[in-house]
């Protein structure tokens, strides 16, 4: 099946861990994004992300790659439960790019079994989310 939606960050906690150069870093974030449409809930993340080009003066100019874990809480197409969502992504020309992967064995509740496979993008016009998931 698949699912859409779009998504608006509530929360955005980033912090540097290691500067390796004038303009790159590595920096941990701690952030909440709230969905809407046939994917509903609550998304917390964490990453890990390495700039090779960072720009303090105005961070849509960074480049960045960056892995992290997600837990969603919510509905997928009026389905109640949660599960784990590995993202793999990069940003540049202040665009987020990622692809994601459902964790086998994390879905809970109505999303128990859940397994799939999806992606999503940010940028300055909106943020969409995909899902292409399969509940036995």
């Amino acid at each position: 099946m698949k699912a859409q939606g779009t998504y608006t960050v509530v929360k955005w906690d980033e912090s540097p861990y290691e500067t390796i150069s004038p303009t790159s870093k590595l920096t941990r974030a701690s952030v909440e994004y709230q969905c809407a449409g046939d994917i509903e809930g609550k998304l917390a993340v964490q990453y890990l992300m390495f700039y090779s080009k960072a720009d303090p003066k105005d961070q849509h100019n960074s480049t960045a790659e960056y892995t992290g874990i997600i837990r969603f809480q919510g509905n997928i197409q009026k389905k109640a439960g949660s599960f784990i969502v590995f993202d793999k992504g990069s940003f540049q020309g202040g665009m987020a790019s990622s692809s994601l992967e459902i964790a086998a064995g994390s879905g809970t509740e109505a999303l128990q079994g859940i397994t799939g496979k999806g992606s999503y993008k940010a940028d300055k016009n909106g943020c969409t989310i995909e899902l292409e998931y399969f509940l036995p």
